[in-house]
């Protein structure tokens, strides 16, 4: 079984990430040959699907990369200046496991994964100007579940820097992002994006500001992924200018507090991306329940918005979809890879 998790989650790195993709693969094996992999992986034979074990075992390898544990491994990491070479990949893999087996191990087990992608903030901003808009302009109050280090909470100040020479969003930023849009947002990206309020969740929140944190957050970039990594680096720099707390919480009970009143003259919109896998299906089921009930009250002064870039499982497709009550919208705005970028603008009906 936790073999077949890791070859899962090795087909979706591809085309991305041949590093990750070969490694995951490479431990799959090793995982059905009792191997080394077998030990490091002790304790999570029945982890849920949705916690990703092979995202975490390949974090772990990672971060002992960047921590300068494993420099014979290092030379094959593009994300410190090294070639991959993948022929050499898993020999060098396998030595640095059966050197620091202990070490890895509560790496697996101490972490839940953490892809705190900034590149997400391309839908996030053009699906708030959309919300926004649809309700007559209001300023929004950004509720985010799922924050992880809260990277994502702060889209207005982030340069979009788009194909044809146009900036949105703040020129001046310290996250200069190239959103890839195929298409462009159904709503007037001349006005600029206001946000009332931030606040987000996590249940395993990470500073930011701390060596420790950011060295979590980077773990869980893909090695190969040079240009992924620069820009976390540049969201971290971004966030560090313009703190915004991370609540411990779990999701569902914090929205139910967040929720418990709607704010007149402001749009509250609750967003997540790329999350609702980890969540158990009680929190699911407890957060779908604070949403409706808030929902119930909505009003044309305190309307209420979701939005959410997550996977469909009809087709592997990572869609943003938002809803806005009282209005009774709700539409799919557009689809893109679980970076963020590229994304292709393309509205539709969303039942």
């Amino acid at each position: 079984m936790l073999a077949k998790l890791f070859r899962d989650i090795s087909a979706s790195c591809l085309p991305g990430s041949p590093l990750t993709h070969g490694l995951l693969n490479a431990a799959a094996d090793d995982l059905d040959a009792g191997g080394v992999t077998t030990r490091v992986m002790a304790g999570s034979e029945r982890d849920r699907p949705g916690t990703v074990p092979g995202l975490r075992f390949a974090a772990a390898l990672h971060h002992l990369v960047l921590d300068g544990r494993a420099p014979d491994l290092a030379a094959l990491y593009p994300s410190v200046g090294g070639e991959l070479r993948l022929s050499e990949l898993w020999p060098a893999a396998e030595a640095v496991l059966k050197e620091r087996e202990a070490e890895v191990r509560q790496l697996v087990r101490a972490n839940a994964v953490q892809t705190n992608e900034p590149g997400r903030n391309g839908p996030l901003y053009g699906g708030l100007l959309v919300a926004s808009e649809r309700v007559g302009g209001l300023p929004v109050r950004q509720l985010e579940v799922g924050a992880s280090g809260g990277l994502n909470l702060r889209p207005h100040k982030v340069a979009y820097r788009l194909a044809d020479g146009t900036v949105l969003g703040d020129p001046d930023s310290a996250l200069q992002l190239d959103p890839e849009w195929t298409g462009r947002p159904p709503a007037d990206l001349s006005r600029p994006l206001v946000l009332d309020s931030r606040a987000g969740c996590d249940t395993h929140p990470v500073d930011v500001t701390t060596t420790a944190g950011q060295l979590r957050l980077s773990s869980y970039v893909w090695a190969d992924m040079v240009a992924r990594m620069q820009r976390l680096r540049a969201a971290i720099r971004l966030a560090q200018t313009d703190p915004v707390a991370v609540e411990r919480a779990d999701g569902s009970e914090w929205l139910e507090r967040q929720l418990a009143k709607l704010p007149e003259g402001v749009l509250t919109v609750v967003w997540h991306s790329v999350m609702w896998q980890y969540a158990s299906p009680a929190q699911r089921e407890r957060g779908r329940a604070a949403l409706a009930d808030a929902a119930a009250r909505a009003s044309e002064s305190s309307p209420l918005g979701l939005l959410v870039f997550e996977p469909r499982r009809s087709n592997g497709t990572f869609e943003l979809l938002l809803k806005l009550w009282p209005l009774g919208l709700s539409v799919r705005l557009g689809h893109g890879w679980g970076h963020g970028l590229p994304f292709t603008w393309a509205e539709q009906p969303w039942s």
